[in-house]
């Protein structure tokens, strides 16, 4: 090949790539994002924010289950209506709470004749109305503490972000049914550990020695009502204990447990 030639092919091949380097596209600069855009995404964020601290802030189950004697006992020297009137009272007392940081949820289940969910576990604000209780029959406790234990273990009813739970116990006689094995399973199941329980007995024949087996606050042995008057007088310290827990920086610390003096002006007949 001569100079001549190797000239030629050297020219033609730089003009070949300058061509092909002219025809190919412009590579366009990144778009900005226009300002419709940046407002929308902004708008997002703060979207997000806003139902991350609401689910922060939606206030947590506190669940008060009432275990009540409702047999024909309670009948008599007005101890059913005065647990009817109790129960009224904290009931509304609860509606009315802040719900902060917990929600009180209210469930009653009733021993008389049969044992039975009278009020299921729902929001204290939710009550339209409570049915009152009627005195009648035997004192099935151990069928009541089946039906504490699979309300207390249903995880559908009782989540696991719910506070302690707080069991209350409350009876004038002994049980009628096979009731120790139920008993221990209640008591010996993990949330009925973890929960306060609390126990009322109602006049001279109450099963003291089983009710002090289901309390378990050192602070809070189990209350002896003599008359209707004490009875509200529990029902007024149950009240006064969970509204401090449910207003507290933490609702699963305990809270001190103090029954209210009895009124002067107010007579009520012991029971007999």
């Amino acid at each position: 090949m001569g100079f001549a030639k190797y000239q030629e092919d050297i020219v033609s091949r730089y003009v070949g790539d300058f061509a092909m380097r002219t025809t190919q596209p412009p590579v366009s600069p990144p778009k900005a994002a226009t300002p419709n855009a940046k407002n929308q995404s902004e708008q997002r964020t703060k979207k997000m924010s806003s139902l991350k601290k609401f689910a922060v802030a939606t206030p947590r189950p506190l669940p008060v289950i009432v275990l009540a004697d409702a047999s024909g006992s309670m009948g008599e020297n007005g101890k059913i209506e005065a647990l009817n009137a109790a129960m009224k009272e904290m009931v509304s007392t609860f509606s009315k709470e802040s719900r902060l940081r917990a929600e009180i949820q209210v469930g009653l289940i009733t021993f008389g004749g049969k044992a039975q969910m009278h009020l299921p576990l729902v929001a204290a604000h939710s009550v339209a109305g409570f049915a009152e209780l009627k005195a009648e029959g035997v004192t099935p406790m151990g069928a009541a503490f089946d039906l504490a234990r699979q309300l207390l273990e249903d995880k559908d009813r009782i989540p696991s972000r719910a506070y302690r739970p707080v069991l209350i116990l409350l009876s004038d006689g002994q049980p009628t049914d096979d009731w120790e094995a139920p008993f221990n399973a209640l008591c010996q199941s993990e949330r009925a550990q973890k929960a306060t329980r609390l126990a009322m007995a109602i006049g001279p024949d109450a099963d003291e020695a089983m009710l002090r087996d289901f309390a378990n606050d050192a602070e809070a042995p189990i209350f002896k009502a003599h008359n209707a008057r004490d009875i509200h007088r529990f029902f007024r310290a149950v009240t006064m204990s969970v509204t401090t827990r449910s207003a507290s920086q933490n609702p699963d610390l305990s809270t001190v447990f103090v029954v209210p003096p009895p009124d002067d002006d107010a007579l009520d007949l012991d029971f007999q």
